[in-house]
This record gives C-alpha cells, structure tokens and sequence, in this order.
C-alpha cells in the first residue's frame, strides 16, 4: 500500500476531476462541494468501466476520487495488473496522486515508475534502464493496453520499467 505521484495536468482527460475553484460564500461553496463530489464520482465509475474495458483483471475495484487524490482498492490478479490499474488511474488529467489500496494473489517484484520528459522515446528510455534501446518492447508490451502504439508517449506520462531479467532471477556463481 503506497502513495503514488502524478503530474495533474498530464494525461488522458476524464471529465469532472477537480473543477471548481474554492467560493467565500458559504452555501456557494457547499454548492460546488456537492457537485464536485457528484463529478468525481462520474469520474471514478469512468475510470472504473475504462479499468474493465482494457481487461486488467482485479475483483472488487472500487475507485474514490477527492481532490486530486484517487484511492484505489480491489485483489488484483498479479502484480503487473496493480500497476497498470494504478497507472490508468494517475495517467488521468487532474489525477495528482493515487493511493495504491489493492491487494495482489500473487506477489512479485515491483517495477520502476518512470516519468516521460520532452524528447523521451521507448527506446532512449530502455537505453537508461536496461542498456540497449532495442529492448524498448518490453516496455511497450509492459504498458499494453495502456499504449496503443510505441511512438505515442507524452511528457508526464508515468509508464512502468519492469526490472530487468538479471535483477528477478539472481543467479549464485
């Protein structure tokens, strides 16, 4: 269980996340408290169906949006799936933070979380990860069905970095 961070203006835009701006009146305020409450509610069954549609197999999703904070509960099926669900979730305009509520059947290590900057590339990315940027699949195949083609990323985009190969099965020499 862990908080995770996202930049909030970065990513797919799910309509009613943080809208209103704070009122000095207070029945205005209240006002747009309650219809905030009502957006991101929109919002997080949103994110919920848009979880189902890419096939990320977790039992009891449940998604709670306030602020700029999602919270994120369920049993997801492995440790790939947390991620991407918590990825889906951060990866959404206005989406600042998620607090990673799940549980998972199987554990495994966890991957790296990396943050695209202008001029970022799936393989200049798995050249500063794994040292050779033709490995750029694997992180492309990492953030399926998130990505849809390896040269549509954007900067403040998270996407996850499995750990390579060498570092999940240490050999004993």
């Amino acid at each position: 269980m862990s908080i995770f961070s996202f930049i909030k203006e970065a990513g797919a835009k799910i309509m009613g996340i943080g809208k209103s701006k704070p009122e000095n009146n207070p029945e205005v305020s209240e006002r747009k408290a309650k219809e905030d409450q009502q957006e991101n509610a929109k919002a997080a069954a949103r994110l919920e169906e848009n979880i189902r549609n890419l096939n990320l197999n977790i039992e009891n999703l449940d998604i709670t949006i306030e602020g700029d904070m999602a919270t994120v509960s369920g049993e997801a099926e492995d440790q790939a799936t947390r991620e991407k669900i918590i990825l889906v979730v951060g990866n959404t305009a206005g989406i600042g933070q998620v607090d990673d509520r799940m549980d998972v059947e199987d554990e495994e290590p966890e991957a790296i979380f990396h943050t695209v900057e202008r001029g970022d590339t799936l393989g200049k990315i798995a050249k500063d990860h794994y040292g050779d940027a033709n490995k750029y699949k694997i992180i492309f195949e990492a953030n399926t069905p998130m990505l849809k083609d390896p040269d549509k990323i954007y900067p403040g985009q998270v996407l996850r970095i499995p750990q390579p190969e060498e570092k999940n099965n240490k050999e004993t020499v």
